[in-house]
């Protein structure tokens, strides 16, 4: 029995990860490459935005080893760690649909015309990622969208603009996860009881585009005759002091120099 789930998890992620190869392959995620690319040879920052699980997809965008060093993460915790919100705000999921966070948030950090934002949500529906997405929008920059577009269609927004997040961005991308996220059911039978679902796959698709948005941004820089801005992993001999190098230029823009 613990075989036979193992295989159909394996099955649902291979399936969808082959899937995003294709897109990515044929050109689907091209107009987000060259929104990035521009963003970083203009001098801009890519910022990374997700709540919930999805913060896995921003730290898999910015401050990562063979990551791409003008990026920085916006997280919710930045009201606590930088504003003055009590840690106490940080239990439940208060925040994260709080449609007024955005303008909070956004007070918090250094943003330049040239900043494209990547943000994710599987729901795409939260108050905060949608008031992230709108502010981006009025502020003029780029938005890149990652979330399941079965599962935002199926859902009712709660943002007070009545918008989702894949109606606001200029580019989205499907995560390609089923409407609930989790892919294998478990129990259920002749007897009429209802299975339960487990084995979620958007964390693993998110990350997964994140990595071909980072690889087809730093191939697209060294294909114009440019060394891309990689970070070096810090616990490889020189990773440093490489690293450091190329942040220096960005300071305070994508995070603590320390």
């Amino acid at each position: 029995m613990t075989s036979d789930v193992f295989g159909t998890f394996d099955e649902q992620v291979r399936t969808r990860l082959s899937e995003l190869q294709s897109i990515a392959q044929s050109g689907g995620l091209d107009e987000a490459v060259e929104a990035m690319v521009h963003s970083i040879r203009n001098g801009g920052v890519l910022q990374a935005f997700g709540t919930g699980h999805s913060q896995a997809f921003a730290m898999e965008i910015a401050g990562r080893a063979g990551g791409l060093i003008p990026t920085h993460a916006i997280a919710l915790r930045d009201t606590v760690l930088k504003g003055r919100r009590p840690a106490s705000d940080l239990q439940g999921g208060l925040l994260e649909r709080d449609s007024n966070i955005a303008d909070e948030l956004w007070g918090l950090h250094e943003l330049h015309p040239e900043d494209v934002f990547l943000i994710a949500s599987n729901s795409g529906v939260n108050g905060s990622i949608v008031g992230i997405a709108l502010r981006a929008k009025e502020k003029g920059h780029k938005v890149i969208a990652v979330t399941s577009l079965e599962h935002t269609k199926a859902v009712t927004p709660k943002h007070p603009s009545g918008k989702r997040l894949a109606e606001i961005a200029d580019v989205v991308i499907d995560n390609l996860a089923p409407f609930g996220d989790a892919t294998v059911t478990l129990g259920g039978g002749e007897d009429g009881a209802q299975g339960v679902l487990a084995g979620a796959v958007s964390s693993i698709t998110a990350a997964y585009i994140a990595q071909l948005l980072t690889l087809g941004t730093a191939a697209r820089i060294q294909e114009e005759g440019e060394t891309p801005p990689l970070y070096l992993s810090a616990n490889i001999p020189g990773g440093d002091e490489h690293n450091d190098a190329l942040k220096a230029r960005y300071g305070e823009r994508i995070g603590s120099m320390a």
